[in-house]
């Protein structure tokens, strides 16, 4: 691993999407909300060919959870969302599943790569993250420097051929003065999730707490706050875990693909 230094929230904010892939790429292993500020970031599911139809057609009917940006065809390992990239190691870490589980969380994919593989970029809610900032609306993960934390529910997505499990969702405490702002500014985003699926009780979600998530960090939760739910683009990984395929990677929860795209294109009026 190269030797490379931690950077404080604004000198992350401040990155282009190019650096902050050179940054992951140099070794540094680190969760991506607040890096390049105004830039999309993506979910990534990577599967062998033979898999690649059952994954495409869950996230079609899993839509809130799994909205597709772009897809890399088998052996492909870049195109114009990340111009110069590589998908194999330009994020900061991965997960690999053997039969549905966890092998492996490595910084780049050199042992696990095949030329089957078909990349599915799914969209991110820490797409959105920035618009609430500037909309005055904290975000504890990023204040509080960790992973935001994400869930697994009892609501479960619809099913496609052998892919199946429950949607998973991530978790922002909200004031509750500022909760209708922020489901408006997020409804303008689809492609990253769109606007909560589930705001306040988080045992109607069959979260019993919030302090143990699934994946990611506990926050703090701030006086006065409520906590909002969004869909999560670890719902296919959840899937893969309770479905059990031969082979699949996903990026390390939190970890996300940072892409050229800015964020202001998946927004809609």
């Amino acid at each position: 691993m190269a030797n490379v230094r931690d950077l404080s929230i604004s000198e992350r904010a401040a990155l282009s999407p190019r650096e902050a892939r050179e940054y992951f790429r140099q070794g540094q292993v680190v969760p991506t909300a607040g890096f390049s500020a105004g830039y999309a970031q993506a979910n990534l599911i990577i599967v062998p060919q033979a898999l690649a139809f059952e994954v495409l057609l869950f996230a079609q009917r899993n839509p809130k959870s799994c909205p597709i940006l772009g897809v890399l065809e088998a052996g492909q390992v870049s195109n114009e969302l990340l111009a110069g990239g590589d998908i194999r190691t330009d994020v900061p870490k991965y997960v690999v599943y053997e039969n549905g589980e966890k092998v492996a969380e490595p910084t780049d994919l050199a042992e696990y790569w095949r030329e089957d593989l078909v990349t599915f970029i799914v969209g991110c809610s820490f797409t959105f993250e920035a618009a609430l900032i500037e909309a005055g609306i904290s975000v504890a993960h990023i204040d509080q420097d960790v992973n935001v934390p994400m869930y697994k529910t009892t609501r479960r997505s619809v099913s496609a051929g052998s892919m199946s499990g429950p949607m998973v969702v991530s978790m922002r405490p909200i004031p509750a003065s500022q909760v209708a702002d922020a489901v408006r500014i997020t409804s303008r985003y689809p492609a990253v999730h769109g606007a909560p699926v589930h705001i306040g009780n988080p045992e109607e979600l069959g979260i019993t707490d919030l302090g143990k998530p699934d994946f990611g960090d506990a926050v703090q939760i701030p006086e006065g706050c409520i906590p909002v739910f969004w869909a999560c683009g670890v719902t296919p990984q959840a899937a893969v875990m309770e479905s059990r395929p031969a082979l699949a990677i996903g990026h390390a929860p939190g970890h996300m693909l940072i892409t050229d795209v800015k964020d202001t294109f998946y927004q809609v009026p």
